[in-house]
């Protein structure tokens, strides 16, 4: 059977190391910021008391996956995005749209707003961090990315 992609098995290969590399990244980050919010934010703003971990359960597991795949797959688009360019609106429109999507979606799933009744700065407070943090995970995702590509670790994808 013959493989019609126009990529061969070196980019693919090169694309899976970009995205693992995203990947652990992103699942650093998490950690590190879920510990700064329990340990900063969590304790010197109520508003913010949300962002506490108290325990290592099954969602906040859910979340750092949710972390770790889209690190993976932010990883692959990154390096196809940015291919050999010095763009910076490039990079940065990249990892905005990955962060956004990311805080966007963190909204969707958990605003809940009463009929009529516009909230309060100390509820939409939790949201706006977690949406910092979406942006934050990918501008280190993507720190990380043109690092390694820097020191060429991971190849550039060869338009």
């Amino acid at each position: 059977m013959k493989d019609s992609s126009n990529f061969s098995a070196a980019e693919r290969i090169e694309s899976l190391k970009a995205g693992s590399v995203a990947a652990l990244s992103c699942l650093l980050g998490f950690g590190a910021i879920a510990l700064g919010n329990s340990l900063i934010l969590a304790h010197r703003f109520d508003s913010l008391a949300s962002l506490q971990v108290r325990e290592i359960d099954l969602n906040f597991a859910f979340r750092g996956a949710i972390a770790l795949l889209g690190g993976f797959l932010f990883g692959v688009t990154y390096r196809y995005a940015i291919r050999r360019d010095v763009n910076p609106q490039l990079k940065s429109g990249a990892v905005l749209a990955f962060g956004l999507v990311r805080a966007f979606g963190q909204l969707d799933a958990g605003l809940f707003f009463e009929p009529g009744k516009m909230p309060a700065l100390q509820e939409l407070l939790p949201f706006a961090v977690r949406g910092a943090e979406s942006v934050v995970l990918f501008a280190i995702a993507g720190l990380v990315l043109d690092w390694a590509i820097g020191r060429s670790w991971i190849k550039p994808f060869d338009s």
